[in-house]
């Protein structure tokens, strides 16, 4: 199906970002003559309080106006990749971004100049600067981070050198490494590529499975050297901007960015360390239920139950979602209900349309999300999954000024998973069909072997490997090797035959080169499990104060956002009890096989 022959209600209505181009073109003129006069404020900072006051609104106007171009270029273009008007004006507005950016440069340098005393008698001056104090406090919190003028401007443009690994490795990875075809049980070649290998590890076909887990890590086993380099160098750079700037290491200063204690990551590794039974027993049953004596590290994303055959209108997905949320109260269903009923969302896919699901808006306007429907049980699952960042998003942006509506990555999955949470649970109680049943339960369950087991694996492959450079080691093929086999064996346990490939694993992995980002997925979903289950369990005013963590944005920091729902992520607990619903679902599957084999 071609753009044109969508149905316009199955479309996103992005006339309410921009009702014409001219409408977009007329905020394309303002913001450029907004750049230009911005230079001239360069300087005056210290003024006084009604200079920084002036100056901060000014950018933040900028900054509103450059949200709407990028989200309006970008979602017109993610309709049809292949449009070359759409083409054109996301590289427009690209390029007019990094000006935006370019002429802002000054600000926080500025800011940061002024003496602390000075700044505190600013906001006794003018009370109305107090609207801002998070925003400045945001960046004087950092001073003793930053250093004089002169080696800041050094390290600006070192900073460009090193981003030398990261942008080798994607080039690697994206463009120049190949790999053989790949033979299952039909004899019959097929092509190997980053992004056929998961649909070939999800296969049914086991040989097929085998030869493209083969196929892909032998293959980075002949680059061993070339990315353990990369790697290190990455490592490296990470390392010496943090002690530059003096922290203790490099995912000390990952951290800070977002006012994270270096205690959340310990605790996070400390308590799957504690709960690595579970993972191991969910092993052994995979093995039981696929029946096989030698579970293999190819075996662990093949179905173990096979998806339902009914599909679901888009119709029927809805009313599944709104029913599976209420939980959260008529005002959040009527929420949804707006957002399905004026044209949110671009449910099906058409030639040049971007692939997957994302949910996205610009402040003013309601938030979009898109979705490549095709009527699967998965596919109703995205649908909550979208509509929950949606709904933060909409939260933030009612509740919060521009400056505060965004919320950080910390925090940016809880909701989303709560909404999956929350379904899968209305679901089960509700299927009498024990396939479906089964499938339920195998989906959280995968979902927390994803993402609460595996992502931590990482971080704690990026734990060992750091620290190992901040003392001055080097990183070689072997030991990275080495480290990340252990690893694989210590979280998958004794059930598993874990292949010798998997150690190679860690090079095509493309979040290690934005270190220490991947443990955010892990707490993120322990936060949304521990508050869904608050929810679940009818704890006394938990919609309520969820709905206060929804408003919120980043007007808080983000352990203290969770704190307003009663999960402190600064003790291990939520984890431990995110891992406690795991065990629960567990039973639940072990009890059904138990039932069928008697």
């Amino acid at each position: 199906m071609k753009r044109q022959e969508q149905q316009i209600e199955n479309t996103w209505k992005l006339e309410d970002i921009y009702a014409s181009q001219e409408s977009y073109d007329k905020d394309v003129a303002t913001l450029k003559a907004q750049i230009s006069e911005f230079a001239g404020y360069k300087g005056k900072i210290s003024d006084g309080p009604q200079m920084l006051l002036k100056i901060l609104k000014k950018r933040e106007t900028m900054a509103e106006i450059m949200s709407r171009l990028i989200v309006y270029s970008n979602q017109h273009y993610h309709e049809d990749t292949g449009n070359a008007v759409y083409q054109k004006l996301v590289g427009e507005a690209q390029t007019l971004s990094v000006h935006f950016s370019q002429a802002c440069a000054w600000v926080e340098p500025e800011l940061l100049a002024l003496e602390p005393e000075r700044l505190e008698a600013y906001f006794e001056e003018l009370p109305e600067l107090e609207d801002y104090r998070r925003t400045i406090t945001q960046v004087t919190r950092m001073r003793s981070h930053i250093l004089d003028a002169a080696t800041e401007a050094l390290l600006a443009k070192v900073e460009e050198v090193a981003e030398g690994p990261s942008n080798i490795f994607s080039m690697f990875n994206n463009a120049d490494v190949r790999f053989p075809d790949v033979v299952g049980e039909d004899d019959k070649k097929h092509p190997l590529t980053i992004g056929s290998y998961i649909s070939y590890m999800e296969s049914n076909d086991r040989s097929l499975r085998k030869s493209a887990f083969q196929g892909l890590y032998s293959t980075y086993a002949q680059y061993k050297n070339t990315v353990s380099a990369l790697y290190q160098a990455n490592a490296k750079q990470a390392d010496f901007f943090a002690k530059q700037r003096g922290y203790q290491d490099a995912r000390e200063a990952a951290l800070d960015a977002n006012a994270i204690p270096v205690s959340v990551y310990d605790n996070l590794i400390e308590a799957i360390h504690e709960k690595l039974p579970l993972m191991h027993r969910y092993v052994q049953l995979r093995s039981k239920m696929m029946e096989l004596d030698d579970l293999h590290m190819y075996d662990v994303y093949a179905p173990l139950v096979k998806m339902p055959e009914k599909t679901y209108s888009f119709e029927e997905a809805k009313e599944i979602v709104k029913r599976g949320l209420s939980p959260l109260g008529e005002d959040y269903t009527a929420l949804l209900q707006e957002g399905f009923d004026n044209r949110w969302i671009d449910v099906y896919e058409n030639e040049g349309k971007r692939t997957g699901a994302y949910s996205w808006g610009a402040y003013g306007t309601h938030p979009y999300v898109l979705l490549n429907y095709h009527g699967r049980l998965g596919d109703v699952f995205t649908l909550a999954h979208e509509m929950g960042h949606s709904l933060h998003t909409w939260h933030s942006n009612h509740a919060q000024p521009y400056r505060y509506a965004s919320y950080r990555i910390f925090v940016a999955e809880v909701a989303s998973t709560c909404n999956e949470a929350l379904l899968i649970h209305d679901l089960l109680g509700r299927t009498e069909d024990e396939t479906e049943k089964k499938y339920l339960i195998n989906y959280f369950l995968d979902q927390f072997k994803a993402t609460m087991y595996r992502q931590t694996m990482f971080a704690e492959f990026e734990r060992i490997t750091h620290q190992a450079v901040s003392r001055g080691e080097t990183l070689t093929a072997e030991g990275l090797y080495e480290t990340y086999l252990k690893l694989n064996q210590d979280y998958f346990g004794p059930s598993m035959t874990v292949d010798q490939e998997i150690g190679y694993e860690w090079e095509r992995i493309p979040h290690f080169y934005t270190p220490f980002y991947v443990y955010q997925y892990a707490t993120g979903f322990a936060a949304a499990i521990a508050i869904s289950s608050k929810i679940l369990a009818g704890e006394p005013g938990i919609v309520e104060k969820y709905k206060k963590f929804l408003n919120s944005g980043s007007s808080m920091d983000p352990i203290d956002l969770l704190k307003i729902c009663g999960v402190d992520m600064s003790s291990p607990q939520p984890v431990l009890d995110a891992l406690g619903v795991f065990e629960e679902y567990l039973v639940k599957m072990e009890l059904e096989m138990s039932e069928k084999e008697a």
